[in-house]
């Protein structure tokens, strides 16, 4: 299995790390496939899906806190602990959603209206969604 980029996802303001292990998913088969089949997220670890407007949770064994960002980065909505065979409404304003382990959204304080944005790893550009004219959210 191919290893996906990684990121560090940072609040906007005051550049403080929030995931430090941020998975990309922005092709159209790594965002289909987003979680499926793979082990729990553990703290510090998400799986951010880009371009996207909602998920599901079919097939999951393992519930999942989902975080949707418009294109400027603000957090729009926030669902806890979404367990298995679940589906998110749409958010058409949103640009990307992360994926995390249950209960780690309350843990590092991500809610509505604050900004985050994604930092490389490294020296390694961010890349950019191959289906979308948007560059990624920086």
């Amino acid at each position: 299995m191919k290893t996906l980029p990684v990121a560090v996802l940072v609040d906007a303001g005051s550049g403080a790390p929030l995931v430090e292990r941020t998975s990309l998913a922005r092709t159209v088969w790594t965002r289909a496939r987003g979680l499926l089949g793979r082990a729990p997220l553990g703290p510090g670890e998400g799986l951010w899906i880009e371009p996207c407007q909602g998920v599901h949770t079919c097939f999951m064994s393992f519930p999942i806190d989902v975080v949707f960002v418009d294109r400027e980065g603000t957090i729009l909505a926030v669902r806890e602990a979404l367990r298995s065979w679940r589906f998110t409404r749409i958010y058409g304003q949103s640009r990307a959603v992360l994926e995390l382990a249950a209960g780690e959204a309350r843990r590092i304080g991500l809610a509505p209206g604050l900004r985050v944005r994604l930092e490389p790893v490294g020296d390694r550009d961010l890349p950019t969604p191959l289906d979308s004219p948007d560059p990624p959210l920086r």
